[in-house]
C-alpha cells in the first residue's frame, strides 16, 4: 500500500500544479476577448482594450479566480484612468475592490472603494462604494451594520440582485459578531435565494458560508440539508466538476458529524463521477480523503484496492481530463495577451522615439526657418538701407551739379559787368538753393514745394537766357496739390537738358512747356521743347559736356530705378525726338497722405 501511496504522491507533486479546476466556458470567453483585444491593439483603440481587459477580469471573477480577476481589472483601470472615462473607471475600480476583498486584501479594497466613491459618476454607486469602504474600515459593529443596511436599500431600489445578496451575506457577518444566530441564518438563507438564479458562483460561496456557519454551531443536520439543497440546483447538476466538489464538501460535514460510513459512500460517488467525467484533481482528492478514512478504520485492503484502481485508471482519466487542455489553452491565451502587451509597448516606444525625432526635426526646421527669416529680413533691411543710401548719394550728387551750373550763370553776369542782373540772379539763386537743400533729405516732398522750386529754377534760367526761350508751366486742376507727394529734383535735370542742350542753340527764340496731368491713378509729367533735337545736340557738344550729361542723366535714371525698387511707384521715363524738338514723358503712380 505504501508503494502505491508514494507513487501517487510523486505523480501529484509533478502534475498537481497543472491540474486545477478550470471551466471550459472560462477558456472560451477569455479566448474570445483576447481576439477582441488583439484587434483593439492593432487599431490603437484604447477604450476597446480596456473593455476587453475588464471582460476577462469579470470572467475570472465569476469563476471565483479573484487573483486573476484583480490582475486584469488593474490593467483595465489604468487605461480608463488615462482616457478619463469616469463611468467605466468607477465600474472597474469597484470590481477591483471586490476582487481584493474576496482575497482578504482589505487595505487595498478600502482604498479602491474610496477611489470609486470619489469618482462619483453615479450618485448611487458613489454611496455604495463609500458605504463599502466604511464597512471594511470601521471597527465599530453599529457603523458596519448601518453601511450595509444603506447598501441593501440602494440595491433593492435598483433591483441589483448580486449586490443585494452580498449585502445580506455581509449583514450575516455582523449578526454573527453580535451573536444573533437566528438573524444570521435568516440573512444567509435569503442571500442564497437571491443569488442562485443570477450568480451561481456567488450562490455557492454563500452556501458554503451557510454550511460553515451551521457546522461551527454544531448544527450538522442543517448543514447537511443546506449542502443537499445546493446539489439539487441546475447550476451544480449541469456542472460535473462543481457537483463532485459539493459532494466532497457534504462528505466533510459527515466526517465532522462523526459519520464516516455516509462520508465514504459520498466520496466513492464523487470518485466515480470524477473518473467518468475526467476530473483528475477531483478524483485524487476523493482518493486521499477515502484513504484517510480507511486509515482511521484500519481498512488496509480497501485502501490498497482504491489506489490500485486509481492508478490503473489514471492514464485513461488523464486522457479524458479537459482541465489539462483548458489549462494549456488558457496558458497560451494569457501568453498571447502578454505578447500583445509587449508588442504594444514596443510600438508605443517606437512611436515615442519617432515622435521625438519628428518633433526634433520640426523644431530644428522651425528654428532654421526663423533663422532664415531673420537673415532674409536683415538682408532685406540692409538692401533697403543700401538703396536709400545710394538714393541719397544720387540726390546729393545732383545738388553740386545744379549749383555748379547756376554759379556759371552768375559768373557770366559778372563777366559782362551786369552787376544789377548778377545781384538779382544771386537773390533768386539763394532762395532756390535754400529750398533745394531743405528738401534734399527726403525721397518724396509735397508737390507744391517741388512746383515752387521748378518755377524758381525756370525764372532763373529765363533771366540768363532771356532771348533764347519762353516757357509755360501747366498744372491739371484735377490734381490734389495739397496732399500729392512726388520725388524731389526728378524733373529739374530734364528741364536743364532742354534749355542747355536744346533751346540755347536755336537762332530764333524757342519755347519750353512743362505740364502736370492726372491720367487714371498716375501723374503724367511732360517736358516739351522745340530746340535743336537730340541728334543735332550731340554733334555740337564737347567731350567734357558729353561726359557731364551722361553722368547727370545716368544719375536721374538710376534714381528712378531705386525709387521703383524701394517704393513700387511704377515710375517710367521716355525721351524721344518730336517733330519740333524733344519730348520727355514721366509717369508716376500717385501717392497722397
Amino acid at each position: 500500500m505504501k508503494i502505491f501511496q508514494v507513487f501517487a504522491l510523486l505523480f501529484f507533486m509533478t502534475f498537481g500544479n497543472m491540474l486545477y479546476s478550470q471551466n471550459t466556458n472560462v477558456v472560451k470567453e477569455v479566448q474570445a476577448e483576447t481576439k477582441k483585444l488583439s484587434k483593439a491593439v492593432d487599431s490603437k483603440n484604447e477604450s476597446a482594450q480596456a473593455e476587453s481587459y475588464y471582460n476577462i477580469g469579470e470572467t475570472f471573477f465569476n469563476d471565483g479566480n479573484f487573483s486573476k480577476s484583480e490582475e486584469y481589472f488593474i490593467k483595465s483601470k489604468n487605461i480608463y484612468e488615462k482616457l478619463n472615462d469616469k463611468q467605466n473607471l468607477e465600474k472597474v475600480t469597484r470590481k477591483l475592490a471586490q476582487s481584493q476583498e474576496n482575497q482578504n486584501k482589505l487595505k487595498s479594497a478600502v482604498s479602491n472603494y474610496e477611489k470609486a466613491s470619489n469618482i462619483g459618476y453615479s450618485k448611487s454607486k458613489k454611496v455604495l462604494n463609500s458605504n463599502d469602504a466604511s464597512r471594511l474600515s470601521s471597527p465599530v459593529t453599529e457603523n458596519k451594520a448601518e453601511a450595509i443596511q444603506n447598501n441593501i436599500q440602494i440595491s433593492e431600489k435598483e433591483n441589483n440582485k448580486e449586490d443585494l445578496a452580498a449585502g445580506y451575506s455581509q449583514m450575516a457577518d455582523v449578526n454573527i459578531e453580535n451573536k444573533n444566530i437566528p438573524k444570521a441564518e435568516e440573512n444567509l438563507n435569503y442571500a442564497y435565494r437571491i443569488s442562485k438564479d443570477q450568480a451561481p458562483q456567488q450562490a455557492l460561496a454563500i452556501n458554503q458560508k451557510l454550511t460553515d456557519f451551521y457546522v461551527e454551531n454544531k448544527n450538522f443536520d442543517k448543514a447537511i440539508e443546506a449542502k443537499k439543497s445546493v446539489l439539487k440546483e441546475d447550476f451544480v447538476k449541469d456542472n460535473s466538476r462543481k457537483k463532485v466538489e459539493q459532494i466532497q464538501e457534504l462528505a466533510e460535514i459527515y466526517i465532522k458529524k462523526n459519520d464516516p460510513k455516509e462520508a465514504i459512500i459520498l466520496l466513492k460517488n464523487a470518485y466515480d463521477i470524477a473518473l467518468n467525467k475526467g476530473h483528475t484533481l477531483e478524483a485524487q482528492k476523493s482518493v486521499k480523503k477515502l484513504d484517510s478514512l480507511y486509515s482511521i478504520s484500519e481498512n488496509t485492503a480497501a485502501s490498497v484496492s482504491l489506489y490500485r484502481d486509481f492508478l490503473g485508471r489514471l492514464p485513461d482519466l488523464v486522457s479524458k481530463d479537459r482541465s489539462l487542455v483548458d489549462n494549456k489553452i488558457l496558458e497560451d491565451t494569457e501568453q498571447r495577451i502578454s505578447q500583445l502587451e509587449q508588442e504594444k509597448k514596443l510600438k508605443d516606444e517606437l512611436i515615442r522615439k519617432k515622435n521625438i525625432f519628428n518633433y526634433s526635426l520640426i523644431g530644428a526646421l522651425l528654428i532654421l526657418s526663423v533663422l532664415i527669416f531673420f537673415i532674409f529680413r536683415t538682408l532685406k533691411k540692409v538692401r533697403i538701407k543700401n538703396k536709400k543710401i545710394a538714393l541719397q548719394s544720387l540726390r546729393r550728387e545732383m545738388n553740386p551739379h545744379f549749383i555748379f551750373n547756376s554759379l556759371n550763370s552768375v559768373n557770366q553776369f559778372i563777366a559782362t559787368n551786369n552787376e544789377l542782373e548778377a545781384n538779382q540772379y544771386l537773390t533768386k539763386f539763394s532762395k532756390l538753393m535754400r529750398g533745394v537743400m531743405e528738401n534734399s533729405a527726403e525721397d518724396f516732398i509735397p508737390f507744391q514745394q517741388e512746383l515752387d522750386l521748378l518755377q524758381n529754377y525756370m525764372a532763373l534760367e529765363k533771366t540768363r537766357f532771356a532771348d533764347k526761350f519762353d516757357y509755360e508751366i501747366f498744372v491739371d486742376e484735377n490734381l490734389n496739390q495739397q496732399n500729392l507727394q512726388i520725388p524731389g529734383m526728378m524733373v529739374q535735370p530734364f528741364l536743364e537738358n532742354a534749355i542747355w542742350h536744346g533751346l540755347r542753340y536755336r537762332t530764333e527764340k524757342g519755347f519750353l512747356k512743362l505740364s502736370f496731368k492726372k491720367e487714371n491713378q498716375h501723374l503724367k509729367i511732360t517736358i516739351e521743347d522745340n530746340g535743336i533735337g537730340i541728334e543735332e545736340s550731340k554733334k555740337q557738344k564737347t567731350i567734357h559736356q558729353k561726359n557731364r550729361e551722361g553722368r547727370g542723366m545716368k544719375n536721374t535714371l538710376e534714381r528712378i530705378r531705386l525709387l521703383n525698387d524701394l517704393y513700387k511707384k511704377e515710375i517710367s521715363c521716355s525721351i524721344k525726338d518730336s517733330e519740333n524738338g524733344v519730348m520727355v514723358e514721366i509717369t508716376y503712380k500717385l501717392i497722397s497722405y
